[in-house]
């Protein structure tokens, strides 16, 4: 954890460093400068009140204003929200979005580490961390992440086994948002989150896998089945003993037997006479 905070430490000066090297104070401008904005100011009281409605600008509470006199940044960052003032002919501004952006993950068709084709797609959430990097590090920055985020998934992927990429969902998209994270600091970008979507198998794969899996079942239920038989013997041994002590024991499970089979309402009912009897009947005769 001291680790991690010292990096974040480390990352926020760097980019308070590259912050400030981007604003340019009023003196950068030069001679030629200063009399271009002292014209722009005279024409702004010149033409007042029209001017003030070109000279003030309104921000929204989700937005931030990045101002260029004469193509330099000027000092003291993004402005917003609310009211803001520019120069005539001089000031230009961009409005940056700052609210939370998602994107989904095109589909990319992926080769795992142990040699399986597979198709993964994921969603991004990211939001715009500091207006001024944004503005002036990159051309485009939700393309450029949207490209990123391509490359970074199949890298991720390319690293990993199949039985990994469909059990530790969490831990990938915790190092790509990690990695990319890293990679969009000098854009002003913040990466807060990274999902996986979906992983598909091509087809062959999935029959495969499911054979697998129904021989693996059926393979459980023939020990289980093979258990309850030796469980089954046991017991029926141990009954024969417990009756084999006790003759009279017996005829009582007869009479158990007929009760149950009678509350079935059966119309044939077999009853089972003990061999003594038989043989007894036999000397007689």
């Amino acid at each position: 954890m001291e680790e991690y905070g010292k990096e974040t430490q480390s990352r926020e000066s760097k980019r308070r460093e590259r912050q400030a090297a981007l604003e340019s104070s009023d003196t950068d401008n030069g001679l030629c400068g200063w009399i271009i904005v002292a014209l722009s100011i005279l024409l702004m009281l010149a033409t007042l009140p029209l001017s003030i409605w070109m000279c003030i600008k309104i921000v929204k509470e989700y937005e931030r204003a990045i101002i260029f006199r004469l193509g330099r940044i000027v000092r003291g960052g993004a402005k917003g929200p609310g009211l803001f003032f520019i120069l005539p002919c001089t000031d230009s501004f961009i409005n940056v979005d700052m609210r939370t952006i998602t994107f989904d993950i095109p589909p990319q068709e992926v080769l795992t580490k142990d040699s399986v084709t597979v198709s993964v797609d994921g969603v991004v959430y990211y939001r715009v961390q500091n207006a001024t990097l944004a503005v002036a590090n990159i051309t485009n920055a939700d393309a450029a992440t949207r490209l990123l985020a391509q490359t970074t998934l199949r890298n991720v992927l390319g690293t990993k086994n199949l039985a990994e990429i469909l059990s530790d969902r969490n831990e990938i998209a915790h190092s790509m948002q990690s990695t990319l994270d890293d990679a969009t600091d000098d854009w002003g970008i913040k990466v807060e989150r990274v999902e996986i979507k979906d992983v598909k198998l091509p087809q062959q794969l999935q029959r495969a896998m499911a054979a697998e899996a129904e021989a693996s079942r059926e393979a459980r239920a023939k020990v289980i089945a093979a258990e309850g038989e030796v469980n089954a013997s046991r017991a029926l041994k141990e009954a024969s003993l417990v009756i084999a002590e006790s003759p009279s024991g017996l005829q009582l499970r007869y009479l158990q037997t007929l009760n149950t089979i009678a509350a079935e309402k059966n119309s044939t009912i077999i009853f089972p006479l003990p061999m003594d009897m038989m043989q007894a009947f036999m000397k007689r005769d």
